[in-house]
């Protein structure tokens, strides 16, 4: 039998021997280590839920516009669309990642409902498509646009200036690109939300060819995509950008840097501190523990002491046991938060409304393989860490003075 095992051996011999002070220590690195493990997983769903809503509500995971279209403000905007759009869309489809392309005209209207008039931003999409994929945004009154040829979808603050609701008929007023005035009498088919109110104060969509022919251009504003997942983004808007070298790129973190990117990064530094506030009171309550359960055996050292065992292999043999310890309630901590979040957690955590939003919404802890392992080997040092400064303490002392501790 090779040293380390023995060394294993009698370490657990010692735990097994107090069952209650090692009970103690096990629970206590398995408190610390649940915690952790769900915290984390509740930063991930934070984070999740804020790219979700982005994507899944208003931009996908990028757009494509001609390049140099959103540098700068273009008093003739519509000589920078991109013309001929269909051959683009029909190439763009068959890319590796790529699952929806969505083409969109957007342009400022007059919107009345014959008593006021208002102005508002409009969005000419193609409302089939769109409606597969934007699953976000919230319909909290008639249905989502498809495929109504004069269908409009109303942002709640919006139609609540309008005083309209679903069913209702609006008149929108537009210059075409040629400088006239057009206009188009529509429907109210339903009324979004998407939580950012600057977005639903303002916008409306309308089907793209509505919109063209509002406009009277055949042209597009823009293209959206919808991918697979967020690590198609770069391999896709590579390829396009190498097949189109007018089009740029723009992945859905640039256009909606205010709400997303800047709210991410605040909530990323936040969780920061957070996380090593909480991670030092973890520790320190470890060590405390442990500290309490070696200090209780200064005359066991002190025996050991004066049989001729060296400091060097008791504090090895103390080691052993933190780490045995430190196994165990990792292990145990990670169990327990994933039931608990199988069971109390399932239905995820009511929030209320964040920076930039105006509803709540439900955050789910979303624990990951790399999570589990970061906390496991927290929980292992942290657990090293307190067993080896109360180790080195006791093991210094004195053999008289050990053996005559109580």
């Amino acid at each position: 039998m090779s040293k380390f095992t023995m060394l294993l051996n009698l370490a657990s011999r010692n735990l097994l021997r107090n069952p209650r002070r090692t009970l103690a220590v096990l629970l206590t690195v398995a408190m610390g280590a649940g915690s952790l493990f769900t915290f984390e997983g509740f930063n991930n769903g934070i984070m999740n839920q804020y790219r979700e809503n982005t994507i899944h509500s208003r931009l996908g995971y990028g757009q494509l516009n001609t390049r140099g279209y959103r540098d700068k403000v273009h008093e003739k905007p519509w000589e920078h669309w991109i013309e001929n759009p269909d051959p683009m869309l029909s190439a763009i489809k068959q890319l590796p990642g790529v699952t929806h392309v969505f083409p969109r005209l957007g342009f400022y209207a007059l919107l009345s409902n014959g008593n006021v008039s208002l102005s508002g931003r409009g969005q000419g999409i193609d409302g089939v498509t769109e409606a597969d994929f934007f699953h976000t945004l919230n319909i909290e009154n008639g249905v989502a646009l498809t495929d109504q040829p004069d269908g409009v979808l109303l942002g709640r603050g919006l139609a609540r200036a309008l005083n309209v609701k679903a069913g209702d008929r609006i008149t929108v007023l537009a210059n075409t690109v040629f400088g006239s005035m057009n206009g188009a009498d529509l429907t109210v088919v339903g009324i979004f939300h998407t939580g950012a109110r600057e977005f639903d104060d303002l916008v409306f969509r309308l089907p793209l060819k509505a919109a063209q022919n509002l406009l009277d251009t055949q042209k597009v504003e823009s293209i959206s995509l919808g991918l697979k997942g967020l690590d198609d983004w770069k391999p896709v808007a590579t390829a396009i950008e190498k097949a189109y070298p007018n089009i740029e790129t723009i992945p859905f973190a640039v256009l909606d840097k205010v709400y997303y990117q800047n709210a991410v990064d605040w909530l990323g530094q936040q969780f920061a501190v957070i996380r090593i506030i909480f991670l030092f009171i973890v520790v320190l309550g470890i060590f405390n523990t442990i500290s309490t359960g070696i200090l209780e055996r200064k005359q066991e050292v002190g025996n050991l002491r004066a049989n001729g065992e060296s400091r060097s292999q008791i504090l090895a043999l103390f080691l052993a046991e933190g780490i045995c310890l430190g196994i165990l309630g990792a292990l145990t901590g990670i169990a327990l938060a994933l039931l608990m979040n199988l069971t109390l957690l399932s239905k995820g955590i009511l929030m209320p409304p964040s920076p930039g939003l105006t509803r709540q919404f439900n955050v789910f802890v979303e624990l990951t393989t790399y999570s589990a392992v970061k906390t496991f080997v927290l929980g292992v040092v942290c657990a090293m860490l307190g067993t080896l400064l109360a180790s080195i303490k006791v093991t210094r002392l004195p053999i008289g003075e050990a053996l005559r501790s109580v």
